[in-house]
């Protein structure tokens, strides 16, 4: 495609990038790529590349890229109303049936939705609601919310603290006083290399309760963490630990939130993760696989017991205080509905929970054996592959080699988009959900000729 325009230079001149080395950007360090469609499971940028995306943009196109049945939802509800309001009852036709196909989804204790534009908008709108929550009880010292080192909650003032990760943190005056962190269940990274999943779930699960005794049970008001670790590392629990969580949590009247804006919608092959690993939450967050992401839209699913707190609330004090000019935005409402009518009509939770499968086996077997592949894990349509410089102490590389993002540079060289994770050198995979055998064999053997193009 012949180029004679200024995009290139306005990029770099204009736009703030998320996420990124800003000066590096700035600099021209750090390509710059244009996408410009896409098909399935890949992308095309304008220098006529097409790309596989094992990382489905941000885990988030889980009915892969192109899906006309969506864009015409949006494009019908655009031309129809694109926008009205959902303050003081207003609705739309969209914004009220996504809402009960999310409830006939979701776990039977769920009673509501309300949206939001993204995670993180999502996550503030948890916590101020469980704040909310402990006021209306009479238990104004009971504020303190728990997550965990690793996790990932947003961006936000709150939602970046609720974050477990040092970039997060670093520079931003973060994380705010009230929220705490507890031990990550990385049973790869254990301390005690001799334990066995049990005992590392025993641990996790004492070092929450000297947490818990050490602050104070009448003051911690809830307990946030994703089903499976995501951008922490892509980690499935260890062997337990949900139902052993849950015990402490319901011991000391502590509510748990479910972070589920990555495995919620089918991406671990059951409709949410919750169900997946019998977790039984007072407020699911969702966003990404709420839409595949052709439209913005989070939500806050609140349990039943949860809701008559908060009717209880407006009976006393009068309308809730809470609301963003885009909640339950028509377009986002309409591309919800589109979304998840595709997803039952293709059947691809099942594909995802099947191909799934068979990516995670075809990754060990392409890559397991490698001297400086430490560990190859995960669940559903999610896949990491930890590297490490020694396999036998797991002993990391030095981070100023970035062996994880030289690995992800040779992948994308083949055409395959992987993404380097944070706080290690571990390769991440979250396919969209129409991924098939053929395309996992694709990223598998493309992953093993990257290992191979860096590590030797």
């Amino acid at each position: 495609m012949l180029k004679n325009d200024m995009l290139e230079k306005w990029d770099r001149e204009n736009f703030f990038h998320p996420s990124t080395h800003l000066a590096d950007f700035a600099r021209g360090d750090i390509p710059h790529r244009v996408v410009t469609g896409g098909q399935g499971c890949h992308i095309t940028d304008r220098e006529g590349n097409r790309l596989l995306d094992a990382f489905a943009g941000l885990y988030c196109v889980n009915v892969g890229y192109g899906r006309q049945d969506i864009a015409e939802a949006i494009a019908a509800q655009a031309k129809e109303l694109a926008y009205y309001h959902s303050y003081v009852g207003h609705g739309t036709e969209a914004s009220i049936t996504l809402s009960k196909m999310i409830l006939d989804r979701a776990p039977d204790h769920m009673s509501k939705v309300y949206f939001g534009l993204g995670g993180s908008d999502a996550n503030e709108t948890n916590i101020k609601l469980v704040w909310y929550y402990n006021n209306i009880m009479g238990r104004p010292e009971k504020k303190k919310i728990i997550s965990r080192w690793r996790g990932y909650h947003g961006s936000g003032l709150v939602t970046g603290s609720l974050t477990g990760l040092e970039l997060f943190h670093k520079k931003f005056d973060l994380p705010l006083a009230q929220i705490l962190h507890t031990d990550a269940p990385y049973y790869y990274r254990r301390a005690d290399g001799s334990q066995t999943e049990a005992e590392f779930t025993a641990q996790c699960v004492a070092s929450l309760e000297e947490m818990i005794e050490r602050e104070g049970a009448d003051t911690i008001a809830a307990f946030i963490g994703e089903p499976v670790l995501g951008t922490g590392g892509i980690v499935p629990p260890p062997e337990g630990y949900w139902d052993a969580i849950q015990e402490v949590l319901k011991k000391h009247d502590i509510l748990l939130i479910a972070d589920e804006v990555v495995t919620g919608f089918g991406r671990l092959g059951t409709m949410f993760g919750s169900t997946h690993y019998g977790l039984e939450p007072d407020i699911i967050t969702i966003a990404k696989g709420l839409t595949s992401a052709y439209a913005p839209l989070s939500g806050s699913i609140v349990s039943d017991k949860v809701w008559a707190v908060l009717e209880q609330g407006t009976d006393e004090n009068g309308p809730i205080g809470h609301g963003w000019t885009y909640s339950a935005h028509p377009i986002g409402a309409a591309a919800g509905v589109a979304n998840l009518k595709l997803i039952d009509e293709l059947g691809l939770v099942q594909n995802a929970g099947e191909t799934g499968a068979y990516l995670n086996k075809v990754m060990a077997e392409a890559v397991g054996g490698h001297a400086h592949v430490g560990e190859v894990r995960g669940e559903g349509m999610l896949c990491a592959v930890e590297l490490v410089q020694d396999r036998d102490s797991r002993a990391a590389f030095e981070a100023s080699e970035k062996v994880g993002p030289r690995i992800v540079a040779a992948l994308l060289e083949q055409g395959v988009i992987a993404r380097a994770m944070p706080q290690g050198d571990i390769l991440g995979y979250a396919p969209p959900f129409c991924l098939t055998t053929a395309e996992a064999d694709e990223v598998a053997g493309k992953t093993a000729k990257a290992i191979e193009t860096v590590l030797g």
